[in-house]
């Protein structure tokens, strides 16, 4: 096993919503300015600030997690990113302590400093408090240091740099001002390619940073790896239509590179403005929001009946969360509005006005067990009794169903395919 050595950071808050994504992205995008490779990771299952991270370095986001991803896969996507970025980024998840395993777990496990990111707002020498609180909560923890963000004034930032513990290094601030808000809807952020001026937001937090702080490599982390085996071409020659627009974009990247690395040929279609299918072997309908769609969606009809006549020809098709919904009889919106849609599950789903489930799943197939999270605003009845069930590692309660209809799988559940490749190739092979 070699050693790589390459800067690393991983930026964590005390809970959601203290600006993260914005920090991360204000540094991948500063330090991309600059000339430098900055390979982000995002820690946990997450699509949408990926996407917000992709364009701020201009390089493909993957996970980290040593439950989803498992520690062996994610030391060596680390000690790949070592020999290739000149700087690794990594988002936490939820608060820094928050989950098993959590972005401290990850922090700790493979020696990469950690930046606090509190929001300051309303907040004067308390913010040294937190800030000790989150260096010291847990032993043997690598704390770096903390930023202030969504600031008031240049003043309010030197208030709380000069309250911090002894020793404990300020990365800066930036202010609180809607110039480098990231929007968001009910799932998290709103997707990057819907931001028009998305360029201009992450340039100003960038601009914000340098003024702040300035531009600096944080310290060098050694990483151990060794190249990875290849996985078997279980897909050779199969061509997979993957759905891939506005309302269908929740794709790990970990996913397509694998299905192309056992030799898929992938063609990216929309069900919001295709017409045909492409010719293809499978189909890949990830999560989204169709329930934004919902009517464009229902009126396409051509497409519908495109993917039932894939399915009477006994082809497979994986749909996931948004992807399985689109496939429902009927999906009614958060206002009540209802639509007919695909109609090969027998089920009607039912948006709500809050979170419906929120966790960590494992599913057990014949060919063998995938892992991956299930994060809906959305109820489903439906007729049928399901295949399997997930199982979560922690809050036991969540168990999603995994419905079976011939060659289709359908399920709310986010699959990491990487997991087990040959499960995976099961799924989507004719």
């Amino acid at each position: 096993m070699s050693t790589r050595s390459c800067p690393a950071l991983l930026i964590a808050a005390p809970a959601s919503g203290q600006g993260k994504t914005t920090v991360t992205a204000a540094l991948a995008r500063l330090h991309a300015r600059q000339g430098r490779k900055v390979q982000v990771f995002k820690c946990g299952p997450d699509f949408l600030d990926p996407m917000i991270l992709q364009r701020a370095s201009g390089r493909p986001v993957y996970q980290l997690d040593l439950w989803m991803v498992g520690e062996a896969q994610s030391r060596q996507l680390l000690w790949q990113a070592a020999g290739d970025a000149d700087l690794i980024l990594i988002e936490g998840v939820m608060g820094l302590f928050d989950g098993t395993p959590s972005a401290a777990d990850l922090a700790r496990h493979f020696g990469v400093p950690i930046l606090g990111v509190i929001d300051g707002s309303g907040m004067a020498q308390t913010f040294g408090a937190m800030a000790y609180g989150l260096a010291h909560y847990q032993p043997d923890l690598p704390f770096a240091g903390v930023l202030g963000n969504k600031l008031g004034s240049t003043r309010h930032g030197e208030i709380l740099r000069d309250c911090l513990p002894d020793g404990m290094h300020w990365y800066g601030a930036l202010p609180r001002d809607p110039a480098l808000a990231l929007p968001s809807r009910h799932l998290g952020l709103v997707q990057a390619d819907e931001v028009d001026d998305i360029d201009a937001r992450l340039d100003a937090a960038a601009d914000a940073l340098e003024a702040s702080a300035g531009v600096r490599l944080p310290e060098a982390v050694r990483f151990k790896g060794e190249q990875g085996l290849d996985v078997e071409p279980w897909l050779a020659g199969v061509r997979i239509g993957v759905a891939r627009d506005a309302a269908f974009a929740f794709l790990y990247q970990a996913n397509l590179e694998l299905l192309t690395r056992m030799g898929a040929e992938l063609k990216f279609f929309s069900p919001l403005i295709d017409s045909v299918l492409p010719d293809v072997d499978s189909l890949y309908l990830p999560g989204g929001y169709p329930e934004l769609h919902l009517q464009q969606l229902s009126a396409n009809t051509d497409m519908a009946a495109a993917i039932r006549a894939h399915h009477r020809a006994g082809k497979p098709i994986l749909a996931e969360c948004g992807g399985m919904l689109y496939l429902c009889e009927t999906l009614t919106d958060a206002e009540g509005q209802s639509a007919e849609l695909v109609g090969l599950l027998p089920a009607q789903a039912v948006m709500q006005k809050r979170l419906t489930a929120l966790a960590l799943q494992e599913v057990v197939f014949a060919e063998g067990a995938l892992r991956g999270h299930t994060f809906h605003h959305s109820s489903l009845h439906c007729a049928l009794e399901p295949a399997v069930r997930g199982e979560c590692p922690n809050y036991r309660r969540t168990a999603e169903a995994v419905y079976r209809i011939d060659r289709l799988t359908a399920s709310y559940i986010h699959l990491y395919l990487p997991g087990d490749p040959y499960a995976a190739a099961a799924l989507l092979r004719p």
